[in-house]
Order: C-alpha cells, then sequence, then structure tokens
C-alpha cells in the first residue's frame, strides 16, 4: 500500500532536515501508528504520504513515495484524494461549509458519489461519531471535540481506501478519543488502511498492528506494537511520553520482579500485577 525509498525533505526557506534518509513499508490492511516527540517528523511523512508534501507545502524532495504503486510525487493531491484520506492537525483550515451537514455532503458531492449514495453515507458517520443532534448546527458554533468528529466524518464519508490522520484526538476527551480509535480499527477490519500520527503512543498501542518511532526526520524504531513498546530506553531517548502502564513495568523489571513484555492495555497491566502477587 505504501511504500517509501530513502525519503528526505527540506521546506522552502528551511536548511533543516524535516525527514532524513526514510524508508518505510506499510502494508494494504495495516493499521499504522507514527509517535514521536513534537517536531521529530510525524506531520511532514504524514503529508508526504498524502501528496501534500511537496505539492502544497514547498521545498526540497528527494527520494520516492508510492501508494497503491502510484509516485505521489507525480501525481496531484486532487487524484490521490480519490482514494486517500487526509485529515491534518489545524482542522479549521480543512472545513469550509456552514454546517455540519454541508461540511459532508460537500466532499461526496465534489467526487460526485451518486446521488442514491449520499444520504446513507451521511446518516452512517453521523451515527459513527454522535453527529445526528448537530446535523444543522453551524460549525462555528461547535466545540473544539465537535468540530474534529465532523471533519473525520467528512473524510470517513468518502469510503477512502487509505485513512491518514495528524494527531486526531488533540481536540477529544478520553472518552471521545476511544470512541475514535473504536471506529477506526471497525474501518481497519472492514480493510481501510489507517495511518495515524499521535505524540503519545499509549493509544495507538492498543489498536495499531504496526508502529513507526519518528526522531529528528528518522524512523528510530519500526515493528509490532509489542516490540516498539518494549523498548522502553529508546522510546525515551527519542523523547516519546510513555504510558503509565509502561513506566511501571519498566521499574518492576529492573528491580527484577517483573519479566513480561510491556503491557499494551489496562487489562495486561492489571494481569502484571496479579502475576506478582502469586
Amino acid at each position: 500500500m505504501i511504500r517509501i525509498e530513502n525519503l528526505s525533505f527540506i521546506y522552502e526557506g528551511s536548511e533543516k532536515k524535516a525527514l532524513s534518509s526514510l524508508s518505510l513499508h506499510i502494508p494494504k490492511g495495516s493499521f499504522a501508528g507514527v509517535t514521536g516527540a513534537s517536531c521529530s517528523g510525524k506531520s511532514t511523512l504524514l503529508r508526504a504520504v498524502a501528496g501534500i508534501v511537496p505539492h502544497f507545502m514547498r521545498g526540497r524532495f528527494f527520494g520516492a513515495v508510492k501508494v497503491n504503486g502510484v509516485d505521489t510525487l507525480d501525481t496531484s493531491p486532487q487524484k490521490l484524494a480519490a482514494t486517500v484520506g487526509f485529515l491534518g492537525e489545524d482542522i479549521e483550515s480543512q472545513m469550509i461549509c456552514e454546517t455540519v451537514e454541508e461540511e459532508i455532503l460537500f466532499g461526496l458531492e465534489n467526487f460526485a458519489v451518486p446521488h442514491g449514495e449520499i444520504e446513507g453515507r451521511i446518516e452512517r458517520v453521523m451515527e459513527m461519531f454522535s453527529l445526528a443532534p448537530l446535523r444543522k448546527r453551524k460549525i462555528s458554533s461547535l466545540s473544539g471535540g465537535q468540530r474534529q468528529k465532523t471533519a473525520l466524518a467528512a473524510v470517513i464519508a468518502l469510503s477512502p481506501q487509505l485513512l491518514i490522520l495528524d494527531n486526531p484526538s488533540a481536540e477529544l476527551d478520553p472518552v471521545a478519543t476511544e470512541s475514535l480509535y473504536e471506529a477506526l480499527s471497525a474501518l481497519n477490519s472492514r480493510g481501510v488502511t489507517i495511518v495515524t500520527a499521535e505524540q503519545k503512543p499509549g493509544i495507538l498501542c492498543r489498536f495499531a498492528t504496526h508502529m513507526t518511532v519518528m526522531s529528528e526526520g528518522r524512523a528510530v524504531l519500526n515493528g509490532s506494537a509489542q516490540q516498539v513498546m518494549d523498548e522502553t530506553e529508546l522510546l525515551r531517548s527519542a523523547g516519546v511520553m510513555l504510558p503509565r502502564r509502561a513506566e511501571l513495568s519498566g521499574r518492576l523489571a529492573a528491580e527484577g520482579l517483573y519479566r513480561g513484555g510491556t503491557p499494551l492495555n489496562i487489562p495486561s497491566a492489571a494481569e502484571m500485577i496479579r502475576g506478582m502477587a502469586q
């Protein structure tokens, strides 16, 4: 699905590499999580996959990014958008309509979705994100979390084969974040490839089949969620904020009290503690 080969990128007006000699393969059907400290290259990586870099955000581009065998350098973001859904961190810049319903409808009409399918798609994403009560509300009256959900619904309504999300939980509370990732997991189970970046890996490691850790424009760690989260020292050196369960298992392991892998979720952490008590 996504193949990146020796990719480097320097934004126009800068001399620092935002991405440096990055190579990465994300198979079709994956749920890929990208994490790393602020300014580590996460957003630039996602923009490159979506074709926003270098077509809209210009600079010096080296290497290759291919999505479904299509070279993003030779393909406009508009053409990529037929199969690739992208939601950046700055959702305000992506919302152009007055109401929630109009925002979701705009993309469907723009991509010439058959009229008979439109209402069903709108209903489906509104149910997914509990937006039905807000259907006629003005975007300007929504909270940050409600705007985030609306923007996500508009992207998902287009039924992309690949969905790219940059820090999608930024404006969401823990309950809404959980609901979002459950919805993404359901989409992934239906064959949609998901790539999402978060600064905090705690939510990613619970849902992702594959994780990448970025640092100074490089992918310093790739692997399954378990493989990545077990590398606690490398994660710390990359400036990644470890979830509490990972900190706890690390301390217990250092004291010789635990020899298992880093618990990826609360039930696994509880099992770790129960095992110590026996």
